[in-house]
C-alpha cells in the first residue's frame, strides 16, 4: 500500500562535526561545512491527518530507519533533475500534546542537507523566508486499520462518527520509504521546516565580515568579549568564596544565583564589603611584626630537656 503523509515544517540547523560525518558517508566527495546548507524537517507524525489517517508509534520508528539517505524532491515528482537535497539523519521526538486519538505525539524528525551553490541559492533563500516550508513523505505501509472495527478493510468512513466515536484508520509496518517533497498543502498539518535560531547565523556575520573587509575586527571583538566573560565569572566567583568565609549562615546556591545577576560595580562593591567583613572576623598577623623581648630566663627554658 503506497502512502503519502504531508507534514508540517523546516528549520535552520547548525553543521556540527558529527553532522558532517554522517553527510560525508552519503556523499562520494568529501564535503566542508562551508559547502553544505543543513535543515531540519518535521516529516510526519502521529495525530490524525486530514485524510483521517495516522501513524502509530510503532511505524514512526521503522520510518525513522528507512528515511535516512531519502532524496528531497517536488510534488512527489520522481526526475532526477528534482533533487535537491538528502536526509541524512532522522530521530523521533515527543510533545507534550495528545492527539486524537489519545496518545502522546510524536513526530518524525529528520536533518537534510544541500550544496551551497548557484542551482540551490535561490530555494535556500525560499527556505530562510519561510516561502518552502510544507513537506510530504512517500512510503508505503502493509497495514491500515480502522478505529472503529479494528480491521484492515470495512465500511466505515474516515471523519465520520459511530457511536460518538470518531472514525480514522491507523497505518502500521511501513515496508518502504521513497522520497519526501516540497508542497503546497501537506495531508498532516504540522509537517514541513521547522524554524529555529541556531548559531549558523554567527557563521553567517563571519561571511559578512569577510566580504567587507571587517572579519579580523570581528575576531577581535570575540576574543575581547570572551576576555570579559572570563573576568566577570573570576569576580562573581571570588564574591561567592568572601561571604561564605566572612557569613556561615549564608546559602551560596541561592547567592550564586544573585551574583549572576550583578554587574561589575554591584560586584565590585559587594567584595570590598565582605573583605572587610573578612579582615575583622580574621585579622591578619604579620609574621615581621615586632614583639617585646623575652625575659632570659624564659626564654632559656625553652631549650632545657
Amino acid at each position: 500500500m503506497d502512502i503519502r503523509k504531508e507534514p508540517g515544517s523546516i528549520s535552520r540547523h547548525k553543521v556540527a562535526r558529527d553532522d558532517m560525518i554522517l553527510i560525508n558517508r552519503l556523499s562520494k566527495a568529501e564535503l566542508t561545512p562551508d559547502q553544505v546548507y543543513t535543515f531540519a524537517i518535521r516529516l510526519c507524525d502521529n495525530e490524525v491527518d486530514r485524510d483521517w489517517e495516522r501513524f502509530d508509534e510503532e511505524a514512526l520508528e521503522i520510518l525513522s530507519g528507512l528515511f535516512v539517505g531519502k532524496s528531497g524532491i517536488f510534488d512527489h515528482n520522481w526526475s532526477a533533475e528534482g533533487q535537491t537535497a538528502r536526509l541524512y539523519r532522522t530521530e523521533v521526538c515527543r510533545e507534550g500534546s495528545s492527539t486524537m486519538a489519545g496518545d502522546g505525539c510524536q513526530y518524525l524528525k529528520g536533518y537534510a542537507y544541500m550544496l551551497r551553490n548557484e542551482k540551490n541559492s535561490a530555494l535556500i533563500d525560499e527556505i530562510e523566508a519561510g516561502i518552502k516550508k510544507e513537506v510530504s513523505v512517500g512510503c508505503s505501509v502493509s497495514g491500515r486499520v480502522c478505529s472503529i472495527c479494528g480491521k484492515e478493510r470495512c465500511g466505515h468512513q474516515g471523519g465520520r462518527r459511530y457511536d460518538g466515536k470518531l472514525c480514522y484508520f491507523t497505518l502500521r509496518e511501513p515496508t518502504d520509504a521513497y522520497e519526501w517533497s516540497f508542497v503546497a498543502v501537506p495531508a498532516q498539518r504540522k509537517a514541513g521546516v521547522i524554524k529555529a535560531f541556531t548559531k549558523e547565523q554567527g557563521l553567517e556575520l563571519k561571511r559578512l565580515a569577510a566580504e567587507c573587509g571587517c572579519l579580523g575586527q570581528l575576531e577581535a571583538l570575540e576574543k575581547e568579549a570572551q576576555m570579559g566573560r572570563a573576568y566577570m565569572g573570576g569576580l562573581r566567583k571570588e564574591l561567592v568564596r568572601l561571604a561564605g568565609l566572612a557569613d556561615e549562615s549564608v546559602d551560596l546556591k541561592i547567592f550564586s544565583r544573585t551574583a549572576e545577576k550583578m554587574e561589575e560595580d554591584e560586584l565590585l562593591e559587594m567584595t570590598r564589603m565582605y573583605r572587610r567583613r573578612m579582615d575583622e572576623k580574621y585579622p591578619p598577623s604579620p609574621q615581621l611584626r615586632p614583639r617585646a623581648a623575652a625575659p632570659c630566663a624564659e626564654e632559656d627554658s625553652a631549650f632545657l630537656i
